[in-house]
């Protein structure tokens, strides 16, 4: 833990024992020791250099992809939202974009100046940052077809400009090849020049089909499982029967399949249980492993194990 002295030597925002429940989408989660939201990416290189060696360190976004257990976190917490958000237009229709810009500005400014190629990112509930970690995707697009390249940081507080070489990148995984502990602070993304009025309707129109057909405004995470090979995860959750099945306060969704809904101050442990009771009876009905597109992090209680 931080002494009071040393934490004045930063700009940001330490907070203690903070409740994960109000930082994730699912409204869910234990407390994590230490919660920090930079200053900028010289004060998050600084305090991440000051952390012991051994200290684990999550990165955080809007929390939209993310199951905190109920018995929280042990170490620091880094929230970038309200964080490293800035957005600069270079040359050659090309974006130098923070981690902590959320994914609707990043489409937003691309309308703005007539930029196309980037309407996917209006689809996803996350900052860029996630969405890098995760080759996040929406409306047929995905996340590192953009990427020129990516500015990293280290534990040490290093920064290192990587490409798309520097990593193994598939659907709905992206996995570092030099197998050492880094975190994107911002990407150069390209897009191609065109019309951003017309980019925006037809924004506008894929997510209004999207606000038909999933529950929107809900307590959830958006998409628990990745869709397997050619086929649908939600298609295999709705055959099993399992639409609306609840553990304690966690339901799958009536709307759509592939979504647990926080309906009833439902606990971590419920949602973990819903999941994998779905795998399960998928697996069984179907012969198909379902892979979760959620993250799950946090102390496990083996008393519920």
């Amino acid at each position: 833990m931080m002494s009071a002295s040393l934490l004045n030597k930063f700009a940001g925002t330490l907070l203690l024992d903070e409740p994960m429940a109000k930082h994730t989408s699912w409204r869910i989660g234990g407390t994590a020791d230490q919660f920090y939201t930079p200053a900028d990416i010289d004060d998050l290189a600084m305090f991440i250099n000051q952390l012991p060696e051994n200290e684990n360190i999550i990165f955080l976004g809007l929390g939209s992809n993310l199951l905190v257990r109920d018995k929280g976190i042990r170490g620091t917490v880094i929230s970038l939202k309200g964080s490293l958000s800035e957005i600069e237009l270079l040359e050659n229709n090309s974006l130098r974009v923070g981690a902590g810009t959320s994914c609707a500005k990043l489409a937003r400014y691309c309308h703005r100046n007539n930029l196309i190629g980037g309407e996917f990112f209006a689809g996803i509930p996350g900052l860029l940052g996630g969405a890098l970690a995760m080759n996040a995707g929406a409306f047929g697009g995905e996340t590192w077809p953009r990427v020129k390249s990516v500015i990293t940081l280290n534990k040490k507080g290093e920064t290192y400009c990587r490409t798309a070489a520097d990593y193994e990148i598939s659907y709905r995984n992206v996995k570092a090849k030099h197998n050492l502990s880094e975190w994107f602070v911002s990407a150069d993304l390209q897009f191609e020049s065109g019309d951003g009025n017309a980019a925006a309707a037809r924004v506008k129109k894929l997510l209004e089909q999207r606000a038909n057909t999933q529950p929107m405004g809900l307590p959830s995470c958006g998409s628990v499982f990745k869709n397997p090979p050619n086929g649908f995860a939600a298609k295999l959750i709705e055959n099993c029967g399992l639409k609306t099945y609840t553990i304690g306060g966690a339901s799958v969704s009536e709307k759509h399949a592939n979504f647990i809904i926080n309906s009833n101050n439902a606990k971590a442990s419920d949602v973990e249980a819903l999941i994998k009771l779905i795998q399960q009876t998928v697996k069984k009905e179907h012969g198909v492993e379902l892979q979760t597109e959620v993250k799950i992090i946090g102390e496990i209680d083996n008393a519920s194990v």
